[in-house]
């Protein structure tokens, strides 16, 4: 059995933190503003997930209002996600998600990223398909506000 999910996730940028994307620091003047590290890319991977596995969203699970989860390393609740849909017999079929950024440039760190969410998914790198783009200066990611992010995932039951 196949079950498909879809996760999204926005932030604006500020000057006072880093810059956290798929589990990586990318050098960058600006970070994202949020309860956790702020790493969309991640965040939206984790509500595609959970939306596969019909569990909610982040929300839901780590809730902002909660101090436990303030400041917290994303790739923290990436795996407790992989932890959860696995306690109830689901693994990681894919993932293809998009980080939605006028600046800065991504498609080096790409491959870094790729390799931190298989190894927290327990999955081949070749599970994992991120892309980058931009919306050529259109709305908040084109004029340099925030940064957005798109995921699909799809989760098996043997």
């Amino acid at each position: 059995m196949m079950r498909i999910g879809q996760g999204v996730d926005a932030h604006r940028l500020v000057s006072d933190r880093p810059l956290v994307l798929g589990g990586i620091e990318v050098e960058f003047d600006f970070g994202l503003a949020a309860h956790s590290d702020g790493d969309v890319l991640l965040h939206a991977i984790c509500d595609a997930l959970l939306g596969a596995g019909g569990l909610g969203d982040i929300g839901h699970h780590f809730p902002d209002t909660d101090a436990a989860y303030a400041g917290i390393d994303s790739r923290l609740l990436l795996r407790q996600v992989h932890s959860t849909l696995a306690e109830r017999g689901w693994s990681v079929g894919n993932v293809d998600a998009t980080i939605i950024a006028q600046r800065p440039r991504l498609a080096s760190h790409l491959p870094a990223m790729i390799e931190c969410i298989a190894a927290d998914l327990q999955v081949d790198p070749t599970a994992i398909n991120l892309k980058a783009t931009t919306l050529e200066w259109m709305g908040f990611t084109g004029r340099g506000e925030g940064i957005a992010a798109t995921a699909v995932a799809m989760i098996e039951c043997p």
